[in-house]
């Protein structure tokens, strides 16, 4: 409860104006729906008794104003509580996807992007549905039942003892069937489920299902998956039908109940004929407000149950936290490894007191075989991970000492694997930022020398990317990050293997780029090629999480003792 307390705080009290309007019409509402049918009671009674016709439509009159005034008043209910529920979990949504983003490396590699999406996305559609019809569905519903109850016993204690037995059989039945449907909707809805991943897999699949023969496998698969999905729709739908019949009878059953209590008391004239009309609409309108309450403890389950995963992954807290701030001097900065150890949980360190220092302007190229720890080198220098031993400085000061913005606007990474949007260059260069200018990018593609490359692109800055990459190289691709790290116009850069499986015309504009981003600013460089690092300033050779060798380009090329130096003669690295 204090997971379901603390999401009401923050995200539904504050539309507190809304919700006293929301509270107001659904008292309206069971007003209404308790005293409309009065109204037809008495225009019954009054025809008995020899009213006058003007007290008739009086009557009349006023039972049509309550019943004009229901749905208006569900109509601005309903929109209220669709308003606050999606203006709740929308900005819950924004906040898990903050959350999330904020979260270090380390939780990212055990957690799939399909299960964050399930997270972020389906477990707050989930409540934002149940939240849009909590207020009428269940606690309107509910507090009508209530006074359906005491509406009865105002009109016959008799009447009324007969709706508590009804009620308590609806309920009894009620949760009986419930028991029985809901494992069978369950396993529907796995059915459906897996029926919806096998398609995806295979249809994903078809050009290698097309090439290899296997279309013949996959309808066989396919229709042993049809059958177990007829055969569970099948019995959720005997027992859903089973469920409402069971509840139709007993709705029948009670309204038979209360029709022969005023057969037997109105020629006393105990009752009369309008209360026991009374009688039995207080009856199917009770019935109904219980079923829809019990029907939807269901969506109060999911909905709980979502509440206790979000509040399990707002509980992940990240291990890369802002500094208290410090404020280098702007341009080419310094950076400084001081005997600095990693591991990403196993017993094998990926960096083993590795130290260095890099001089502001100068660059670095980062060599060794997968697993030295090239990598973890540069993720360190953007903070995406911290060392578990030792500092790493950039500008003289403790990369812990920065906020994280301010770090962030200091060091820039472009990775081999360039994310691209589905949307238009201009939005994959500014990632969504509409306040920089077409004149900047164009300045910036321009400075890179890749403005005969941008002019070779359908449409322009409004040519429409596809996500993955697909519709440009991995070379232009990479083309596009070099392009975002030039606007964000930082003093570090750092390119992770950023010229890799690229072909000759497109790795000489990468090249090209990669020269002038790095212009003025401190760079490191990993790379798997040597001559990717062949116009850098510095060489650092790694192996199982050391530095085995480190200095000028020029000097260790010319030593042919050195490790670099092999590696040239060699043609590897």
């Amino acid at each position: 409860m204090t997971r379901h307390r603390e999401l009401f705080r923050r995200y539904v009290r504050p539309q507190w104006p809304r919700l006293i309007v929301l509270t107001v019409l659904l008292f309206g509402n069971i007003a209404i729906e308790l005293i409309a049918p009065l109204w037809v009671s008495r225009f019954i009674d009054g025809v008995q008794s020899g009213a006058t016709n003007r007290a008739l439509i009086t009557i009349a009159i006023l039972f049509m104003v309550f019943t004009a005034a229901r749905p208006i008043v569900m109509g601005i209910a309903g929109y209220l509580s669709e308003d606050v529920g999606w203006r709740s979990t929308n900005r819950l949504r924004t906040d898990l996807v903050r959350h999330c983003l904020n979260l270090d490396l380390s939780f990212h590699r055990k957690h799939t992007p399909g299960e964050l999406m399930e997270r972020v996305d389906g477990d707050v559609s989930e409540l934002a549905e149940f939240l849009s019809f909590f207020v009428f569905g269940v606690v309107g519903r509910a507090l009508l039942s209530i006074g359906i109850i005491v509406m009865a016993f105002l009109v016959d204690y008799r009447i009324g003892l007969t709706l508590v037995v009804a009620a308590a059989a609806v309920l009894i039945i009620l949760r009986t069937t419930q028991r029985l449907a809901v494992p069978k909707s369950q396993a529907l809805r796995a059915a459906k489920a897996d029926m919806s991943s096998f398609l995806e897999e295979r249809l994903g699949g078809r050009e290698t299902i097309r090439a290899n023969g296997g279309r013949a496998h996959l309808f066989e698969e396919m229709d042993g998956r049809i059958g177990v999905l007829v055969r569970r729709t099948r019995a959720a739908m005997v027992a859903s039908r089973y469920s409402s019949s069971l509840l139709e009878l007993m709705v029948a059953l009670s309204a038979v109940a209360v029709l022969a209590l005023g057969a037997y008391l109105l020629p006393s004239g105990s009752i009369s004929l309008g209360e026991i009309y009374l009688g039995y609409y207080y009856t199917d309108l009770l019935s109904f407000s219980l079923i829809v309450v019990t029907m939807h403890m269901e969506g109060l389950q999911r909905a709980s149950a979502a509440i206790r995963r979000i509040g399990e992954l707002t509980a992940i807290q990240p291990t890369v936290v802002s500094g208290p701030g410090h404020e280098p001097d702007r341009g080419s900065l310094d950076i400084e490894f001081e005997n600095v150890d990693f591991g990403y949980g196993g017993t094998q360190r990926a960096l083993d007191g590795v130290s260095f220092r890099l001089a502001a302007g100068q660059t670095l190229g980062l060599l060794g075989r997968t697993g030295s720890g090239k990598t973890t080198i540069a993720r360190l220098i953007c903070r995406e991970q911290d060392p578990t031993g030792g500092a790493v400085r950039i500008g003289g000061a403790d990369i812990r000492d920065y906020t994280l913005p301010q770090l962030r606007g200091l060091v820039t990474m472009v990775t081999q694997d360039v994310q691209l949007f589905h949307a238009t260059l201009r939005d994959n260069l500014t990632l969504f930022d509409d306040s920089v200018p077409d004149e900047r990018l164009l300045a910036a593609l321009d400075q890179l020398h890749l403005r005969k490359w941008y002019e070779s692109l359908p449409d322009g800055l409004d040519a429409v990317l596809v996500d993955g990459g697909g519709s440009l190289s991995a070379g232009e691709a990479q083309l596009v990050a070099l392009t975002r790290a030039f606007l964000d116009d930082p003093d570090v850069v750092v390119l992770d293997e950023a010229s890799s499986r690229l072909d000759p015309a497109t790795e000489r504009l990468v090249e090209t780029a990669t020269g002038r981003l790095l212009e003025g600013r401190t760079g490191v460089v990993v790379a798997h090629r040597l001559h990717t690092v062949r116009a850098l300033d510095h060489i650092a050779v790694l192996d199982q999480g050391r530095i085995q060798e480190i200095g000028e380009q020029t000097k260790l090329s010319a030593d042919p003792t050195s490790r670099f130096a092999t590696l040239l003669a060699g043609g590897t690295s």
